[in-house]
């Protein structure tokens, strides 16, 4: 029975152990302009606002990251669909839904820290 319990309880605590991050990158975020809904992504997805997605210089599509403001800790979870220019100084362009959570959107941009989710590596 203890046997069976400790199974139950690991089984339980694993989705937790999924959400821990494994890499860390803190730099700037801004968010799409509305021209932008109803293209294609670099991924061939279509964008949407209204989803929590954003485009990042090098991670790969159908990467999950943490998005934390560092100006009042909110945060959110994104999943990478699109790709940032590399010439681009911000680290992270986000759908605005994404930066509503974060609550940014009247100020454009805002300092954020990414933290990759370590089981959502393709």
């Amino acid at each position: 029975m203890k046997a069976l319990l400790f199974v139950f309880c690991f089984f339980l605590a694993m989705p937790f152990e999924a959400q821990r991050a494994d890499s860390i990158q803190v730099g700037t975020a801004s968010f799409y302009a509305g021209k932008f809904e109803g293209r294609k992504c670099s991924s061939g997805e279509i964008f949407r606002q209204n989803k929590l997605t954003a485009a990042h210089k090098t991670l790969k599509f159908g990467t999950w990251v943490r998005v934390i403001n560092l100006r009042n800790d909110s945060s959110v979870i994104v999943r990478i669909n699109d790709r940032l220019p590399r010439s681009s100084r911000r680290c992270i362009d986000l759908t605005k839904r994404a930066a509503q959570r974060l609550n940014f959107l009247s100020k454009g941009v805002t300092k954020v820290r990414i933290e990759i989710l370590k089981d959502s590596l393709p």
